[in-house]
């Protein structure tokens, strides 16, 4: 695996990154309990995968080894911190705060790489650093020193930490599966988990009107199926860290989208954010090395 980027992946990163842009506007449409919106996301993604698997995977999935069966599992758990730890923590701080903290993945990610002895090439680390900054830029992050922001705040770092063991799992997981088996898999098993988690809270999971069931459908839809199965996909063949630098752009996307949907025009930060982002991707995928990436299951 490497960082070298085709046409193609570049226009599936493009798609992975409008679709998860569309979470945050979706779920200020949503009054339902944080843990509930993890919960259904997943669920409702898992049930449409689901029929898919179940058609053309069946011998793939009669195959899985122990190892592989305990890895899904694994990052279907840290997919569900992640959820479960960032949405709750958007109850508590501000959503600039939280989003910028969430940013920090891609910084774990490589510090993984770091402590495995893997070489990260200097232009990798600058670039990180440059793209995060364009996070903090775009969120415009506040500090507030009441306790509940900084609990939430410290949920949201939790959340970043989760959905960077997630992308590194994946990585390494999907060399030898198919996007459709390993979604179905981490999708299904984070359902689980966050809805032991929601039960154990007494967030209700049901008894909402339409119009809240039609948003939560329509987060499943495109957030989830076409945001993170996009992203699963594409962990075949670049790195985690060419993922993770990806989802910082959810961050101006979701400014762009709030704007044109919700009326809250952006600040000049986003156009900065954006431009100091897409800066740090180019330092990181310039550094990769120029071979063809390997050949995975799709």
């Amino acid at each position: 695996m490497n960082n070298r980027i085709t046409a193609g992946t570049i226009g599936l990163l493009a798609v992975g990154v409008a679709a998860v842009s569309l979470a945050a506007p979706l779920m200020a449409q949503l009054v339902v309990p944080a843990l509930a919106i993890a919960f259904w996301r997943n669920a409702l993604s898992a049930g449409l995968i689901a029929p898919v698997v179940a058609a053309g995977r069946r011998t793939e999935v009669a195959a899985l080894d122990r190892g592989q069966v305990i890895a899904v599992l694994v990052a279907g758990g840290c997919l569900a911190a992640h959820f479960g730890f960032w949405i709750t923590s958007l109850t508590m701080t501000s959503v600039a705060s939280s989003t910028a903290i969430v940013s920090l993945q891609v910084i774990w990610v490589v510090g993984y790489e770091v402590v495995r002895g893997a070489p990260v090439p200097r232009p990798v680390i600058l670039g990180v650093a440059v793209a995060t900054v364009g996070a903090v830029v775009v969120s415009g992050v506040d500090l507030s020193l009441s306790g509940r922001a900084l609990a939430g705040d410290l949920l949201a770092l939790v959340g970043s930490v989760a959905v960077a063991a997630y992308a590194v799992i994946g990585g390494r997981v999907r060399q030898r599966m198919s996007t459709a088996t390993y979604t179905l898999g981490v999708y299904g098993a984070a359902a689980v988990i966050l809805l032991v988690a929601a039960l154990v809270a007494g967030q209700d999971l049901t008894g909402y009107d339409a119009e809240q069931w039609a948003w939560l459908v329509l987060l499943a839809v495109t957030a989830q199926l076409l945001g993170h199965s996009v992203f699963n996909h594409l962990l075949a063949t670049v790195t985690p860290t060419v993922v993770s630098l990806a989802l910082l752009l959810e961050i101006p996307g979701a400014a762009l989208i709030a704007g044109f949907w919700l009326d809250q025009v952006p600040g000049a930060g986003a156009v900065v954010g954006l431009v100091l982002i897409l800066l740090g991707m180019v330092l990181v995928v310039r550094s990769g090395p120029s071979a063809e990436p390997p050949t995975a299951p799709a």
